[in-house]
């Protein structure tokens, strides 16, 4: 199964903690039995409404594969609480 994680994160924050945060998503990945394939760093983007008085954030793509279908369910508990994080999406992506 191919999977694709959103993250929304805290334009706010240094690039180190950016980054830190995208690293900490993927070691969720692949402690849960995914395999991180490519990890697409889309930028700062104005989001389309404020979000705890931010108007800008910055967009990462995960894309990952995983064999069994409790990898995204966990993926999505873990990146919920992560404090850069301010928005998250995992879509499973069809054949």
């Amino acid at each position: 199964n191919k999977y694709e994680l959103t993250l929304v994160v805290n334009a706010k924050i240094e690039d180190d903690e950016r980054a830190a945060a995208v690293e900490k998503a993927k070691e969720i990945i692949t402690r849960f039995g995914g395999t991180v394939t490519e990890v697409e760093d889309a930028g700062k983007k104005r989001l389309a409404y404020e979000i705890q008085k931010m108007k800008e954030a910055f967009y990462y793509f995960i894309k990952f594969e995983a064999e069994n279908s409790d990898c995204s369910n966990e993926v999505e508990a873990h990146v919920r609480i992560m404090e850069p994080v301010i928005r998250y999406l995992c879509v499973r992506q069809d054949a």
